[in-house]
């Protein structure tokens, strides 16, 4: 196999040089190297690849699939050497981050934190911002999103996601006496519950849930009482028993271990929110962004499986 792969990294080189003597030049060998790698290619296979003249050379119909398929794997051959040769060297200079007050406290910090562990040279700069900031005009080198962006200029890339959960502290729902049944036969009425709310969500908040089993959808229809302008007062505020919450799986897990919040529907799914990295760089981005991406990608799956 690795000899073939020579031959069509050759055949690669060939093509694009325009001639032989051209590959020849580009590669730092003689033409007739080269030329045997055609030779050798072209038997093996069975097939012609090239018509070559003293003047010009052209694909076969043949060829130009087989050309296709070499130059993509000329890519990603390149891709995995480059990002090699990146991951040994130093990440340096300064990060600007920007994600959602959701996602910037349990997933970006840490994940940015083990990432300066390992490479001390990176200044972070960290930005919680539920607005869609201008990267380019704030200087950002990396957004954390939730849902997928409309048509931009920047590139954006999937890196998970997650789904919100109803709940609510289990002495809220004992002093109000309320119960997941009492709700869904009061055809989730639920104008007249204590509901916390996000400043971004506004007052009348409605969320389409859908059952495991049976992929029933129902929506619930909140109107907020209680307002918060951050996640984390969103979540005192429902251990603190002051009402109902939508709030990330990944930041109830711990507090449902603990027993200081239940779901409220336990059968039924919020729909899912799936999470993109954002970025304005026009072809691949720097190395430090990648490595963010890879780490922030990495913390979000944990959190999934914790």
């Amino acid at each position: 196999m690795d000899k073939h792969i020579r031959h069509m990294l050759y055949f690669v080189e060939i093509v694009e040089a325009g001639s032989i003597s051209g590959a020849a030049a580009r590669l730092g060998t003689s033409k007739s190297v080269v030329s045997l790698h055609l030779k050798t290619l072209e038997s093996e296979l069975g097939l012609t690849l090239l018509t070559r003249s003293t003047r010009q050379q052209s694909l076969t119909s043949t060829g130009q699939q087989f050309y296709k398929r070499c130059r993509e794997m000329h890519d990603v051959l390149s891709q995995a050497w480059q990002e090699a040769r990146d991951h040994q060297q130093l990440a340096l200079g300064t990060l600007r981050i920007s994600a959602p007050h959701a996602l910037i406290g349990p997933i970006v910090a840490p994940a940015i934190g083990d990432l300066v562990s390992e490479h001390e040279g990176i200044t972070p700069f960290l930005m919680g911002n539920d607005n869609r900031a201008n990267l380019i005009e704030d200087k950002i080198d990396l957004a954390i999103r939730v849902g997928k962006m409309p048509s931009s200029e920047y590139k954006q890339k999937k890196i998970g996601g997650f789904n919100d959960v109803l709940c609510a502290s289990p002495e809220y729902l004992k002093k109000h006496n309320i119960s997941p049944e009492q709700m869904l036969a009061a055809h989730l009425s639920m104008q007249k519950v204590d509901y916390v709310a996000n400043s971004w969500q506004g007052t009348q908040i409605t969320h389409a849930l859908k059952h495991k089993q049976t992929q029933e959808v129902v929506k619930l229809s909140f109107t907020a009482n209680r307002n918060c302008n951050s996640l984390l007062a969103v979540v005192a505020m429902v251990r603190a028993g002051c009402g109902f919450a939508f709030i990330p799986d990944f930041v109830f897990h711990p507090y449902e271990q603990s027993g200081e919040l239940v779901q409220v529907f336990p059968d039924y799914v919020c729909e899912y929110a799936p999470v993109y990295a954002v970025y304005a760089y026009k072809g691949q981005p720097p190395t430090l962004v990648r490595l963010a991406i890879d780490a922030i990608k990495k913390k979000l799956g944990e959190s999934m499986e914790d």
